[in-house]
């Protein structure tokens, strides 16, 4: 074990040294050189993802350790430090400079592809606004903060959901923001009539993202319930929280259903609509009330058109 990791420091040392050898007048030190002043970042800095570029010791000077982020350092060592020698001081960029220099490497992850286009970046969230590089408190993605606490930071309303009885369990730690959306921006979906709420995940098929997880709700049916298929879970669903049971928008599972189901079928229209007041259909019985009592496969069904058992 011992000259594993004697193998391993020899390796990556030598990495280091191969690396750091940039040309003469070019500007570039080295990261050998930041180390000297700034020793508390490169103590972990071999934690870091962006260590493989000084570790595989084939990149260019430019695209290699800290100067591959922050730019030549000569200046910047000439002066014997500063925020104004350095090309790139992230504390004094504006957002779109930070995702210019981000974007160098990182705009070949196609998760980030929509960057540029999204919610958070027309808002001016930088990615230091959410990651932090070198005093990150999750080791995985570098973020900031707990990712839901780093959500929470902006969106208040969202803890508030988060806290009602009937809720997806974010703050339990069963699941997490990024299990639905796309912090970084998500292209466009089919489902509920292309106008589906910004920066949301997708499944299969540009599908709703509930449905990585619902999968039973997927199909395809033979009968299909169009407010599923074409609007979305949202219709009746909350998705954060709820004060009513199963995260439905409505605490009486009729008055939901009324909105479409509303006897309003003159022209043929909202599903041929239901005659509401009738022997068969008496909306004003209690036992009429919980329309999934007898329309129980109510995102679809093989078997039945009215989504009976």
């Amino acid at each position: 074990m011992r000259i594993m990791l004697l193998l391993l420091v020899t390796t990556a040392a030598a990495a280091q040294t191969q690396a750091a050898a940039p040309a003469p007048g070019s500007g570039f030190t080295g990261s050998n050189a930041c180390k000297t002043c700034h020793a508390d970042v490169w103590m972990n800095f071999y934690k870091n993802p962006h260590y493989k570029s000084i570790a595989s010791g084939k990149e260019a000077p430019e695209n290699t350790g800290c100067e591959g982020c922050h730019g030549p350092a000569q200046k910047h060592v000439e002066a014997h430090g500063g925020k104004t020698t350095i090309p790139r001081a992230f504390s004094l960029m504006n957002p779109q400079q930070v995702l210019d220099t981000c974007l160098r490497c990182h705009a070949r992850d196609l998760a980030r592809a929509n960057i540029r286009r999204s919610e958070h970046t027309r808002h001016d969230v930088a990615c230091t606004s959410c990651h932090s590089v070198h005093h990150a408190a999750t080791p995985k993605y570098l973020l900031a903060k707990k990712q839901s606490e780093l959500c929470y930071g902006c969106h208040a309303t969202v803890r508030a959901q988060f806290s009602m009885p009937s809720k997806h369990r974010v703050n339990e730690g069963f699941m997490q923001c990024s299990d639905c959306h796309n912090p970084h921006g998500s292209f466009d979906a089919t489902w509920k009539m292309a106008q589906k709420p910004r920066m949301m995940e997708q499944a299969l098929n540009s599908e709703s993202p509930c449905l990585k997880c619902h999968i039973d709700k997927r199909g395809p049916f033979v009968f299909e319930h169009a407010s599923v298929r074409v609007e979305g879970c949202e219709t009746c669903h909350n998705p954060h929280g709820s004060m009513n049971a199963k995260l439905l928008r409505r605490p009486v599972v009729f008055t939901l259903c009324l909105e479409c189901h509303n006897g309003a079928a003159s022209f043929g229209t909202r599903n041929d609509g239901v005659p509401l007041q009738s022997n068969r259909h008496n909306m004003l019985d209690p036992k009429f009330q919980k329309c999934t009592t007898c329309h129980v496969a109510i995102h679809g069904s093989n078997s039945d058109q009215y989504f009976l058992r």
